[in-house]
């Protein structure tokens, strides 16, 4: 299971009911660059802890630990690898968007 950080959610909640409400929600720009940086390295190590975990529970089942059963291995590397193809696309869409940014004229 994940952790919630309660503040955020409820600073999400509180954006999310001005905004249905109809108010203008101002977010200081470099909230939105800290946010951003933290959601990206938050995804980052969240992919690393799949990819360990699929490795360690491979590795137990053929060292043979009882434990461990194939089916649960299964999932967990294919649950490695669309989270890894996945932030592989996103990586790709932050370069797209960053080439088509320093080519536009001045």
């Amino acid at each position: 299971m994940s952790e919630i950080d309660i503040s955020q959610l409820l600073g999400e909640m509180r954006t999310m009911a001005a905004k249905a409400a109809g108010a203008e929600v101002a977010v200081p720009e470099a909230d939105r660059a800290a946010d951003f940086a933290a959601m990206l390295r938050q995804s980052i190590e969240k992919v690393n802890a799949l990819q360990m975990e699929a490795g360690g529970k491979a590795k137990a089942f053929e060292m043979g630990d009882p434990q461990v059963d194939l089916a649960e291995v299964m999932v967990s590397l294919q649950k490695a690898s669309v989270s890894f193809e996945a932030m592989t696309q996103v990586r790709n869409k932050l370069l797209s968007a960053y080439q088509d940014i320093m080519n536009m004229p001045i």
